[in-house]
C-alpha cells in the first residue's frame, strides 16, 4: 500500500498580496453584494474541482447548492474556490490562506471527489482539518 504525507503550510507573510493593502479583503468574495453578509452566522467557504463538472451552468448550479447547504447548516456562505483542471492547485492554496486569515469554521464540498486531484480524498480532508482546525463538510453525502 502506498501512503503519502501531506504538509499544509500557510505563508502568513505573503498576505495580503502587494497592491491590495488599500482594499478591504473579504472572504465573502465578489459574488456577494454589500449587505448580503450575515455576521451572526459562522463563515463557511466552498471548494470544488472544475474538471468534475460538465458545463458552466452546472458550475453555477453546484455553487448555489453549496450555498443552500451551508445556509441550512447554519453557516454564512462565503466565496467558493474553483480549482481548474491540469493546473497547480492555486484555488486550494488560496482556500488555505483564506481559512487562516478569516474566522472560517467550515469548508463545503459537493463530494470528497473534489479533493481527488490533490491526493487520496480522505487523507486530504483529514490533513486539512488537522492543519487548519476547519471542518470539511460534504453537501451531498453518499447514500
Amino acid at each position: 500500500m502506498v501512503t503519502s504525507t501531506i504538509r499544509l503550510t500557510v505563508p502568513r507573510s505573503s498576505w495580503p498580496p502587494s497592491g491590495t493593502a488599500e482594499k478591504q479583503v473579504s472572504a465573502f468574495g465578489k459574488r456577494c453584494r454589500s449587505g448580503d453578509e450575515d455576521y451572526t452566522r459562522l463563515l463557511a467557504l466552498g471548494y470544488l474541482h472544475r474538471g468534475l463538472l460538465v458545463t458552466d451552468d452546472h458550475l453555477e448550479t453546484v455553487e448555489r447548492e453549496l450555498a443552500a447547504f451551508a445556509q441550512a447548516e447554519g453557516f454564512s456562505m462565503g466565496f467558493t474556490y474553483v480549482e481548474q483542471p491540469g493546473a497547480w492547485p492555486a484555488a486550494f492554496e488560496a482556500l488555505i490562506e483564506a481559512v487562516s486569515r478569516f474566522e472560517v469554521t467550515a469548508v463545503v464540498l459537493p463530494s470528497l471527489l473534489h479533493f481527488a486531484a490533490l491526493g487520496v480524498p480522505t487523507d486530504i480532508r483529514d490533513s486539512f482539518e488537522r492543519a487548519t482546525g476547519t471542518r470539511v463538510l460534504v453537501a451531498q453525502p453518499p447514500p
